[in-house]
């Protein structure tokens, strides 16, 4: 029996995903619940499970993209363990193919060349080579890692043999070009090469074999588990891979930590080191380097630039006395920190402002969907965070019905696990109105871009002492700008502007949030 497994549905917003690497091979036999692949949407990864036990026959390559419900791979339940299944092919009358043993004959030249990765993929980027000219390689294994615009996939040997290479690192490559070859031999490396070494050079090459083998096995990480150490600044060299062959997972990356600092080295040697390592740039000079946008950057830049021509958006400005709020936070922020665990923040108090305003303006926390609008009786809070990998959005649900110190812990809980990379889809998908704060970073004033579907974002910013007119005398006091952009196909300039007006309202003056008035 043949079981298809399809693509899960990951959320509201996602209609397709891109498989990021394969961890189980065509015709591997898998258990029950095992990970077969890891799969990469356009906000987070994830991976896929078996749902079953047998051979998998995969359906699609790394790098492929891939719609909601559609047929990754299938699992034959009646199949047996690949060790089983070789058994009894050798048992048979049968030959078998050339290439299940060592993929060619001996003495024949394997062409490899570049597959196809994807139905939009027309070229590819040579990464690295793990395998240098001259070597020899295994079948199925990896010898190269490459890039596309989506997700990098590694390249497996398709004989036993010695390894010449055709490409170079860094060369750009159609599907279909020509990457390597492969003079295929049996039995292992050429004895002539065994031979031709005395004992001690034979010691030495073994030696010279295992360090190779360790540098692989300490080395050699994943696609997803490469981007987690770039991330944390490490070198894959100083990881120790658990995975097949010493692999790198995504799980070690997780765990990876920094080594802990060399001892400073002697004041001269220092200098020496110091002069070799890297010269010191010359004032004047025009040095410019190039890096490939990340697959995360590429999904941001095209949803922004759909989300500018595809509504009608425009921003309302107004300005807000934060001088109430600073006096309270500062009057019992102690007493709250000791009684719940968390600091009194601002996010709290705009978050409940929001939400009072968005329950009376409720176009302001619509979306459109077609020809009909969805109004939402619940205020699901998108807070933008500066991750790692990039900006990010999870969600707080109902946070109408949340206290200032139910909002404080989830703010404190979802920032955490954007920073660790750790947010599931849910926790990003599904929110109606979005607080970004660009004033952490020191931003005055901007135009923020609204978080498609949604309708309207509120932007924060930066609080400067301003002298403001009050009662006609001059007073400096804590000033911040607001600006909502919204878009004008849903919300009229009446409801933006009142909904604006409203939260300024609530937070020059924040015991209306506590009386709700």
């Amino acid at each position: 029996m043949s079981l298809e497994i399809k693509v899960p549905a990951v959320g509201e917003s996602i209609t397709e995903v891109t498989i990021g690497q394969w961890f189980k091979k065509d015709g591997d036999y898998v258990e029950m619940d095992e990970v077969i692949c890891e799969l990469e949407s356009d906000k987070a990864t994830f991976e896929l499970t078996a749902e079953a036990a047998g051979v998998l026959t995969t359906k699609a390559g790394e790098g492929d993209t891939l719609e909601i419900g559609a047929v990754i791979c299938e699992i034959n339940t009646d199949g047996q363990a690949g060790a089983e299944i070789e058994k009894s092919d050798a048992g048979s009358d049968k030959p078998k193919e050339s290439k299940s043993k060592g993929g060619g004959a001996t003495g024949e030249v394997k062409e490899m060349i570049v597959p196809t990765v994807g139905e939009s993929i027309t070229e590819v980027t040579l990464a690295n080579w793990l395998k240098a000219d001259g070597d020899y390689v295994e079948l199925d294994e990896i010898i190269a890692e490459v890039d596309s615009d989506k997700a990098t996939f590694e390249l497996p040997a398709e004989a036993n043999g010695i390894l010449r290479h055709v490409a170079q690192e860094g060369d750009t490559l159609e599907i279909g070009g020509l990457i390597c070859k492969i003079e295929v031999t049996e039995g292992g490396a050429p004895a002539s090469s065994e031979s031709s070494s005395d004992s001690a050079s034979s010691t030495k090459n073994e030696s010279s074999s295992s360090s190779d083998k360790d540098t692989y096995a300490t080395g050699h990480a994943s696609p997803a588990a490469a981007k987690i150490l770039a991330e944390k600044g490490l070198d894959p060299k100083d990881v120790k891979g658990t995975g097949k062959d010493g692999r790198i997972t995504k799980e070690d990356a997780e765990k990876a930590e920094k080594p802990a600092p060399k001892p400073a080295a002697k004041p001269a040697e220092s200098k020496k080191e110091e002069k070799s390592e890297s010269a010191p740039k010359v004032a004047g000079s025009r040095d410019s380097r190039r890096e490939k946008m990340t697959s995360l950057r590429k999904t941001v830049s095209r949803r922004l630039v759909a989300v500018k021509n595809e509504t009608a958006m425009l921003t309302t400005f107004n300005e807000v006395n934060m001088g109430p709020i600073m006096e309270l936070r500062k009057k019992f922020k102690d007493q709250f920190k000791e009684k719940h665990g968390v600091n009194l923040g601002f996010m709290s108090f705009f978050t409940k402002a929001v939400c009072v305003a968005l329950q009376e303006w409720p176009a302001v926390n619509a979306q459109i969907d077609g020809n009909e609008i969805v109004y939402n009786d619940f205020c699901d809070i998108s807070i933008a965070v500066s991750a790692p990998k990039g900006l990010v959005v999870p969600v707080i649900r109902n946070a109408e019905a949340m206290s200032f110190e139910q909002i404080e812990k989830e703010v404190v809980r979802l920032a955490t696990k954007a920073r660790d990379n750790k947010l599931s889809i849910e926790e990003m998908t599904g929110g109606t109105f979005t607080l970004t704060n660009g004033g952490i970073f020191g931003s005055m004033m901007s135009t923020p871009i609204i978080n498609a579907p949604q309708s309207a974002i509120l932007g924060m910013h930066n609080i400067v002492e301003r002298p403001m007119a009050v009662n006609g005398e001059v007073k400096i006091l804590p000033m911040m700008y607001l600006a909502l952009s919204y878009d004008h196909r849903i919300i009229d300039g009446r409801e933006s502007v009142s909904f604006l007006v409203r939260v300024k309202q609530l937070l020059e003056d924040p015991t209306r949030l506590l009386f709700g008035v």
